[in-house]
């Protein structure tokens, strides 16, 4: 084997390599759109609870009128059913 055809070798060899390893990075992000739906419907809960969270806290700090009142509409609300 002389020098001319070895060089070409290794450079054939090197391109296969650097093929092969871009076709296995690219591998994970076929896996990534269920990855991202799964993180969106996450997020969506995370806002809801963080939403009725707020609206409980709001509530147990509330001053007494306002308890007062929130307690009447609820007592009015049961009447009604």
């Amino acid at each position: 084997m002389q020098w001319a055809e070895m060089v070409v070798a290794i450079v054939l060899i090197v391109t296969i390599g650097k093929v092969l390893r871009s076709r296995y990075r690219q591998m994970p992000d076929r896996v990534e759109p269920t990855e991202t739906l799964e993180a969106a419907r996450l997020r969506d809960e995370v806002r809801t609870l963080k939403e009725r969270i707020a609206v409980l806290e709001r509530l147990a700090t509330d001053d007494n009128s306002n308890s007062v009142r929130l307690d009447r509409e609820i007592e009015r609300l049961r009447d009604r059913s």
